[in-house]
Order: structure tokens, then C-alpha cells, then sequence
């Protein structure tokens, strides 16, 4: 085990691609967000994955690959796949295909299809031509942090997180998307939206030459769609901008200090106070970091800006609602505000 970061040089990213070969989980950064790594097709490996992050069996991780004829390896690969992966790959997209009948299912979650992605990191690219040079098809790599909480965009995220029982750590420095990668469905007749990320629903039809769906309730299961997710410790509830001040006296009432993140003027007597972008991309990518630093502030709870109802911005509103979903006592909050 790590106790600290490693600088991701061409002799670490060696070292690591012969313990993901030997059976080792390796931490690692894409350009979503760190990603904690096994050898796709070693079963004691993905299952040391699912018992580090305290993550469900049936929740299926992404085996990351590094091009389209890697990902044919793993899964049925139709014509709507290629056209994505010309147009995204490598990039922050992730394709649930079918799964051929002679690649491994250990990080399938008990189904049928499979999510493949290409990362454009450079260190998570040199990891994987160097694990190929062992025979590795794909790495497993879910976020690099507990099941359920923020996900990791640092190196020392991932330390915060793992503790004692973190493996070998890359340092890539932070990530530039900053949360997890688009989903889209192909497993199906249709292709379908599982979960928004940098690239936008619009960017994937244009290169579709077709309309994508909503999820529906015959989805696969796939990462990070699960109504509670991405949460710190603290309590998070979001406002409107114009509830923020009314909602910190009503807490401050109840002797509840609270930390603020916000687009907007308003706030000004939080106890800890970031301000958020005005640029949805730059907001995705403080995000985590943000939610961080809050959760260490000492307060008694998060209140987050809503951000708008516009497709630039799913992703982050995505996020901040299940993480609002995954917080204790979002709940009783909720009520409050409502009260």
C-alpha cells in the first residue's frame, strides 16, 4: 500500500502496469476524475475493487481501453459505437455495449452489457500501452474514492479517501473535466442517455445522426446513476439564489454554521463561502474540489447555488442532486426549507 502520491514518470507508470499484470489495484488520473484500477479480466482483482470502495456487487465498474479495436475485444461493437468513438474517444465517453460471449463479466455486475471508455489523459493513455505490453485487454476503474461519496480529482483526494488501504497512486496532477464521464446506452435498439458529463446530449446526436432517449426504467444498471451519490459527510441542500440569505438566518437560528457555494451575490453571512463559475465547464471542473473544501470547513451544513436549467449545466446539476440525495439529513432539510 501508498501512503503517498507517486509523480506519474515513465518509471512509475512501469511499475504500475506490472502491478495491475500481478493482480494489484492501481489509482490513477483520467481526465474525469482519478480512477481506481484492476485488471478488467482478474476476478480477485475487480472484487478487491468492489471491497476497498465498499461498492454494491451488482454496480458495474467501466474497464477502461485504449481504442475501439481494444474495446472489440470486450463487446459487440455496432456502427453507432464507431461513429462515437471517431467523433469522442479518447475522451470523457463511456459506450454500455454488449458484452461478447468470451470476455470476461467480473466488472459487468451480473449483466449482459459492459461499459467501455477510451480516457485522453496522457497518464491514463501511457498506463494502459503499458499494461498491454503485459497482455492487459482493459483496466477496471471506477472513481478512486469510498462508494458513494465525492469523487477524487486529486491525487491527494484519493489518500484522503483510502487511507492506509490506498494502493500505488499516480499523480497526474488535478483533472481537467473534473466529474465522470457521459453514458450512452448501445446495448439496446436505441441509444439512451444514462448519465450527462462534458459531452452534451446535442454533441452526441449530431455525431448519431439520431435523437437520443431518456433512461427508462428497462436500463441497464451503470455508474454513478444511482439517485444518491457523489456526497461529503456534511449535510448539502440546495437553493435558489434568491432563498440563500433567508435559508442562513433560518439556520444560523438553529445554531447551524454553513458553508456556501454560489454563482451569485448572495451569502454574504455564510461561515465559509466559495464562489462558483459562471462557466459550467470551469464549475464541473471545481466541483469536487469545492465540495471538499466545504466538508472541511467545520460547519453544520452545504448550501449550494441551483444552477441554471440549461443543457450546458446537466452536468453539474446531476451531480449536486445526488449528492443533495446521498447527504445525511438531506431529507429533514429539505422539509425545513420547505416549511
Amino acid at each position: 500500500m501508498s501512503a503517498n502520491p507517486r509523480p506519474a514518470d515513465a518509471q512509475a507508470i512501469a511499475q504500475a502496469a506490472q502491478r495491475l499484470a500481478a493482480g494489484e489495484l492501481v489509482a490513477f488520473p483520467t481526465e474525469t476524475v482519478y480512477g481506481l484500477g484492476a485488471d478488467a479480466a482478474n476476478a480477485r482483482a475487480v472484487a478487491e475493487v468492489y471491497r476497498l470502495k465498499g461498492r454494491p456487487a451488482d454496480h458495474p465498474l467501466i474497464v477502461h481501453v485504449l481504442d475501439a479495436a481494444q474495446a472489440a475485444w470486450w463487446a459487440h461493437w455496432p456502427a453507432r459505437a464507431q461513429r462515437l468513438a471517431d467523433t469522442f474517444w479518447p475522451g470523457p465517453l463511456t459506450l454500455i455495449l454488449l458484452r461478447r460471449e468470451t470476455a470476461p463479466a467480473f466488472a459487468c455486475g451480473g449483466q449482459a452489457s459492459i461499459g467501455l471508455r477510451a480516457p485522453s489523459h496522457p497518464v491514463a493513455r501511457a498506463l494502459l500501452v503499458a499494461f498491454a505490453a503485459h497482455g492487459g485487454h482493459g483496466v477496471a476503474a471506477p472513481s478512486a474514492n469510498r462508494f458513494g461519496r465525492v469523487s477524487p480529482t486529486r491525487a491527494a483526494h484519493v489518500i484522503d479517501d483510502l487511507g492506509d488501504e490506498a494502493p500505488m497512486v499516480l499523480d497526474g496532477g488535478p483533472c481537467d473535466v473534473g466529474v465522470e464521464s457521459t453514458i450512452v446506452d448501445l446495448s439496446r435498439e436505441r441509444a439512451v442517455l444514462l448519465r450527462p458529463g462534458g459531452i452534451t446530449a446535442a454533441q452526441l446526436e449530431a455525431a448519431l445522426g439520431e435523437p437520443l432517449l431518456a433512461r427508462d426504467a428497462q436500463a441497464p444498471r451503470a455508474s454513478g446513476t444511482l439517485e444518491a451519490h457523489y456526497a461529503p459527510a456534511t449535510p448539502i441542500e440546495l437553493a435558489d439564489g434568491d432563498e440563500i440569505d433567508r435559508r442562513i438566518a433560518v439556520l444560523h437560528a438553529r445554531g447551524e454554521r454553513v458553508a456556501l457555494w454560489a454563482r451569485s451575490g448572495a451569502g454574504a453571512q455564510a461561515d465559509a463561502r466559495l464562489s462558483m463559475p459562471a462557466d459550467p465547464a470551469d464549475a464541473a471542473h471545481a466541483l469536487y474540489d469545492a465540495l471538499r473544501a466545504l466538508d472541511r470547513s467545520g460547519c453544520a451544513r452545504i448550501l449550494v447555488e441551483r444552477v441554471p436549467d440549461d443543457t450546458a449545466w446537466h452536468a453539474v446539476a446531476d451531480r449536486l442532486r445526488r449528492a443533495a440525495a446521498g447527504s445525511s439529513g438531506a431529507a429533514g432539510a429539505q422539509r425545513a426549507n420547505e416549511a
